[in-house]
């Protein structure tokens, strides 16, 4: 199969990619200037430790908005918590104002939605055709 929108493994073909949404403490606006910066190398050097593809990625000043493509066999929730963990520890050892302004870097809570290649409405037919077979 020669499709680029596909990766193929011994034994699946796969297209799964994931949309995350995650939060500062308290929504405050830490992630600006260097700070902003370093998140982002951070979140690639995470993205290649974990054989995950960054296929976008949006640093806001109180949020972090990040699309990925990776293997079927990583759960979102763990991904979830490698980039924020990581990604807290590190910024809070280089950068003390994010020691001594917040609890902890990131809020306990993110977004996550599945991206494919196929409609909701395309797999619930596909679903429904299969009775008639």
């Amino acid at each position: 199969m020669s499709d680029p929108r596909y990766t193929v493994s011994s034994g699946s073909i796969y297209s799964l990619k994931y949309d995350f949404v995650w939060c500062s403490k308290y929504r405050r606006k830490v992630l600006t200037g260097q700070i902003a910066e370093d998140l982002k190398a951070y979140l690639y050097e995470k993205a290649e430790q974990l054989d995950v593809n960054i296929e976008a990625l949006e640093i806001m000043p109180d949020h972090v908005h990040l699309f990925v493509s990776c293997d079927p066999s990583d759960a979102p929730q763990r991904l979830a918590n490698q980039f924020k963990g990581y990604t807290s520890r590190m910024l809070r050892q280089e950068y003390a104002e994010l020691r001594s302004r917040i609890p902890s870097l990131w809020s306990r809570s993110y977004d996550v939605g599945s991206v494919g290649q196929v409609s909701e409405e395309t797999v619930k037919k596909y679903i429904a055709d299969q009775k008639g077979k």
